[in-house]
Protein backbone atom coordinates (compact mmCIF):
# COMPACT_ATOMS: atom_id res chain seq x y z
CA UNK A 1 0.00 0.00 0.00
CA UNK A 2 1.34 3.43 -0.97
CA UNK A 3 1.62 6.02 1.75
CA UNK A 4 0.62 9.67 1.44
CA UNK A 5 3.86 11.56 0.92
CA UNK A 6 2.32 15.04 0.66
CA UNK A 7 -0.99 16.84 0.58
CA UNK A 8 -1.07 19.79 -1.81
CA UNK A 9 -3.67 22.54 -1.46
CA UNK A 10 -4.83 25.09 -3.94
CA UNK A 11 -5.59 28.30 -1.99
CA UNK A 12 -8.51 30.29 -3.47
CA UNK A 13 -11.66 28.23 -3.07
CA UNK A 14 -9.89 25.60 -0.96
CA UNK A 15 -8.27 27.24 2.06
CA UNK A 16 -10.45 30.32 1.82
CA UNK A 17 -13.78 30.80 0.06
CA UNK A 18 -12.46 33.75 -1.89
CA UNK A 19 -13.84 33.18 -5.37
CA UNK A 20 -17.08 35.15 -4.83
CA UNK A 21 -14.90 38.16 -3.96
CA UNK A 22 -12.60 37.50 -6.92
CA UNK A 23 -15.67 37.27 -9.18
CA UNK A 24 -17.06 40.56 -7.89
CA UNK A 25 -13.69 42.28 -8.29
CA UNK A 26 -13.15 40.87 -11.80
CA UNK A 27 -16.56 42.19 -12.87
CA UNK A 28 -15.76 45.58 -11.33
CA UNK A 29 -12.28 45.59 -12.87
CA UNK A 30 -13.53 44.63 -16.35
CA UNK A 31 -16.33 47.19 -16.16
CA UNK A 32 -13.79 49.86 -15.22
CA UNK A 33 -11.86 49.02 -18.38
CA UNK A 34 -14.96 48.96 -20.60
CA UNK A 35 -15.32 45.19 -20.91
CA UNK A 36 -18.18 42.90 -19.93
CA UNK A 37 -17.31 39.34 -18.86
CA UNK A 38 -19.80 36.47 -18.90
CA UNK A 39 -20.20 33.57 -16.49
CA UNK A 40 -19.07 31.22 -19.25
CA UNK A 41 -15.88 33.23 -19.77
CA UNK A 42 -15.18 33.17 -16.04
CA UNK A 43 -15.47 29.38 -15.98
CA UNK A 44 -13.56 28.73 -19.20
CA UNK A 45 -10.89 31.44 -19.14
CA UNK A 46 -10.45 32.71 -15.58
CA UNK A 47 -11.04 30.30 -12.69
CA UNK A 48 -7.90 28.48 -11.58
CA UNK A 49 -5.61 30.36 -13.96
CA UNK A 50 -2.91 32.94 -13.40
CA UNK A 51 -3.40 36.61 -14.21
CA UNK A 52 -0.80 36.22 -16.97
CA UNK A 53 -3.12 33.65 -18.60
CA UNK A 54 -6.60 35.00 -18.09
CA UNK A 55 -6.03 38.73 -18.63
CA UNK A 56 -4.88 38.42 -22.29
CA UNK A 57 -7.46 35.66 -22.85
CA UNK A 58 -10.18 38.13 -21.86
CA UNK A 59 -8.71 41.49 -22.93
CA UNK A 60 -6.87 40.40 -26.06
CA UNK A 61 -3.37 41.26 -27.23
CA UNK A 62 -1.47 43.12 -24.51
CA UNK A 63 2.20 43.72 -23.80
CA UNK A 64 3.79 42.00 -20.80
CA UNK A 65 3.95 45.36 -19.07
CA UNK A 66 0.25 46.00 -19.63
CA UNK A 67 -0.65 42.52 -18.37
CA UNK A 68 1.38 43.07 -15.20
CA UNK A 69 -0.15 46.50 -14.62
CA UNK A 70 -3.66 45.08 -15.01
CA UNK A 71 -2.79 42.18 -12.70
CA UNK A 72 -1.38 44.47 -10.00
CA UNK A 73 -4.45 46.71 -10.19
CA UNK A 74 -6.92 43.84 -9.96
CA UNK A 75 -5.12 42.11 -7.06
CA UNK A 76 -4.85 45.32 -5.04
CA UNK A 77 -8.61 45.70 -5.44
CA UNK A 78 -9.05 42.10 -4.24
CA UNK A 79 -6.83 42.43 -1.17
CA UNK A 80 -8.62 45.62 -0.15
CA UNK A 81 -12.01 43.90 -0.38
CA UNK A 82 -11.19 40.44 1.04
CA UNK A 83 -11.02 39.47 4.72
CA UNK A 84 -9.46 35.97 4.97
CA UNK A 85 -10.61 35.39 8.55
CA UNK A 86 -14.24 35.83 7.55
CA UNK A 87 -13.99 33.30 4.71
CA UNK A 88 -11.75 30.46 5.93
CA UNK A 89 -13.17 27.05 4.97
CA UNK A 90 -14.71 25.20 7.93
CA UNK A 91 -12.45 22.49 9.34
CA UNK A 92 -9.29 23.46 7.41
CA UNK A 93 -7.21 24.34 10.47
CA UNK A 94 -8.18 21.14 12.29
CA UNK A 95 -7.35 19.15 9.15
CA UNK A 96 -3.94 20.83 8.83
CA UNK A 97 -3.27 19.92 12.48
CA UNK A 98 -4.21 16.32 11.69
CA UNK A 99 -1.79 16.19 8.76
CA UNK A 100 1.00 17.60 10.95
CA UNK A 101 0.30 15.03 13.66
CA UNK A 102 0.68 12.29 11.05
CA UNK A 103 3.96 13.75 9.70
CA UNK A 104 2.51 14.34 6.23
CA UNK A 105 4.15 17.10 4.21
CA UNK A 106 1.84 20.01 3.39
CA UNK A 107 2.22 22.28 0.36
CA UNK A 108 0.31 25.14 -1.29
CA UNK A 109 0.20 25.41 -5.09
CA UNK A 110 -1.81 28.49 -6.02
CA UNK A 111 -2.31 30.40 -9.25
CA UNK A 112 -2.45 33.59 -7.18
CA UNK A 113 0.46 36.05 -7.05
CA UNK A 114 2.91 35.95 -4.14
CA UNK A 115 1.35 39.02 -2.50
CA UNK A 116 -2.04 37.31 -2.22
CA UNK A 117 -0.60 34.07 -0.87
CA UNK A 118 1.43 35.94 1.73
CA UNK A 119 -1.54 38.11 2.70
CA UNK A 120 -4.03 35.26 3.09
CA UNK A 121 -1.77 32.73 4.81
CA UNK A 122 -0.29 35.30 7.20
CA UNK A 123 -3.69 36.77 8.08
CA UNK A 124 -4.83 33.26 9.02
CA UNK A 125 -1.53 32.44 10.82
CA UNK A 126 -1.16 29.37 8.59
CA UNK A 127 2.23 30.00 6.97
CA UNK A 128 4.11 27.73 9.39
CA UNK A 129 1.99 24.71 8.43
CA UNK A 130 3.38 24.58 4.89
CA UNK A 131 6.79 23.23 3.96
CA UNK A 132 6.48 24.93 0.59
CA UNK A 133 4.24 27.61 -0.94
CA UNK A 134 4.23 27.89 -4.72
CA UNK A 135 2.56 30.88 -6.37
CA UNK A 136 2.13 32.08 -9.95
CA UNK A 137 5.74 33.28 -10.14
CA UNK A 138 7.08 29.74 -9.69
CA UNK A 139 5.62 28.31 -12.92
CA UNK A 140 5.92 29.02 -16.61
CA UNK A 141 2.75 27.06 -17.47
CA UNK A 142 -0.31 27.45 -15.29
CA UNK A 143 -3.17 25.07 -14.56
CA UNK A 144 -4.52 22.97 -16.32
CA UNK A 145 -0.91 22.15 -17.25
CA UNK A 146 0.59 19.70 -14.69
CA UNK A 147 3.61 21.91 -13.96
CA UNK A 148 2.19 23.54 -10.78
CA UNK A 149 1.57 20.19 -9.09
CA UNK A 150 4.70 18.52 -10.42
CA UNK A 151 6.76 21.39 -9.00
CA UNK A 152 4.80 21.32 -5.74
CA UNK A 153 5.58 17.63 -5.26
CA UNK A 154 9.20 18.14 -6.25
CA UNK A 155 9.57 20.98 -3.74
CA UNK A 156 9.17 18.47 -0.90
CA UNK A 157 10.84 15.53 -2.68
CA UNK A 158 7.52 13.68 -3.00
CA UNK A 159 6.37 11.33 -5.74
CA UNK A 160 3.37 13.03 -7.44
CA UNK A 161 1.58 9.68 -7.58
CA UNK A 162 1.68 9.54 -3.79
CA UNK A 163 0.30 13.07 -3.36
CA UNK A 164 -3.27 14.14 -2.66
CA UNK A 165 -4.38 17.40 -4.27
CA UNK A 166 -7.30 19.53 -3.04
CA UNK A 167 -8.83 21.63 -5.81
CA UNK A 168 -11.99 23.64 -6.48
CA UNK A 169 -11.53 24.60 -10.15
CA UNK A 170 -11.87 22.48 -13.28
CA UNK A 171 -8.47 23.60 -14.57
CA UNK A 172 -6.90 22.82 -11.19
CA UNK A 173 -8.41 19.33 -11.11
CA UNK A 174 -7.07 18.69 -14.62
CA UNK A 175 -3.64 19.92 -13.51
CA UNK A 176 -3.54 17.59 -10.51
CA UNK A 177 -4.70 14.59 -12.50
CA UNK A 178 -2.23 15.31 -15.30
CA UNK A 179 0.55 15.37 -12.70
CA UNK A 180 -0.44 11.83 -11.72
CA UNK A 181 -1.84 12.77 -8.31
CA UNK A 182 -5.16 11.85 -6.75
CA UNK A 183 -7.50 14.85 -6.56
CA UNK A 184 -10.18 15.64 -4.00
CA UNK A 185 -12.70 18.22 -5.20
CA UNK A 186 -13.82 21.09 -2.99
CA UNK A 187 -17.29 22.22 -4.05
CA UNK A 188 -16.99 25.95 -3.49
CA UNK A 189 -16.74 27.03 -7.13
CA UNK A 190 -18.22 24.06 -9.00
CA UNK A 191 -20.87 21.46 -8.18
CA UNK A 192 -20.23 17.89 -7.06
CA UNK A 193 -21.30 16.75 -10.53
CA UNK A 194 -18.88 19.11 -12.26
CA UNK A 195 -16.08 17.69 -10.09
CA UNK A 196 -17.08 14.07 -10.70
CA UNK A 197 -13.66 13.13 -12.12
CA UNK A 198 -12.17 13.63 -8.63
CA UNK A 199 -11.64 10.70 -6.26
CA UNK A 200 -14.34 12.24 -4.07
CA UNK A 201 -15.78 15.69 -3.40
CA UNK A 202 -16.18 17.61 -0.13
CA UNK A 203 -18.02 20.80 0.78
CA UNK A 204 -15.50 21.64 3.52
CA UNK A 205 -12.92 19.91 5.70
CA UNK A 206 -15.06 19.24 8.77
CA UNK A 207 -14.59 15.67 9.97
CA UNK A 208 -12.25 14.66 7.14
CA UNK A 209 -9.95 11.81 8.23
CA UNK A 210 -6.55 10.65 6.99
CA UNK A 211 -7.94 7.15 6.49
CA UNK A 212 -10.32 8.37 3.79
CA UNK A 213 -7.40 9.91 1.90
CA UNK A 214 -5.28 6.81 2.33
CA UNK A 215 -7.95 4.65 0.72
CA UNK A 216 -7.74 6.47 -2.59
CA UNK A 217 -4.03 5.62 -2.90
CA UNK A 218 -4.58 1.88 -2.50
Amino acid sequence: MNIIEAVIFDMDGVIVHSNPTHKKIIHRFCDKHGLEITEEELREKVYGRTNQDWIPAVFGDLSNGEIQAYADEKEKMFRTAFDPKAHVLPGIIEFLDLLKQNNIKIVVATSAPAENAEYILSELSLTSYFESVLNSSHVTKSKPHPEPYLKAAKSVAANPENCIVFEDSISGVESGLAAGSKVVGVATTHTHQELSNCSFVIDNFKGLKIQKLQKILT
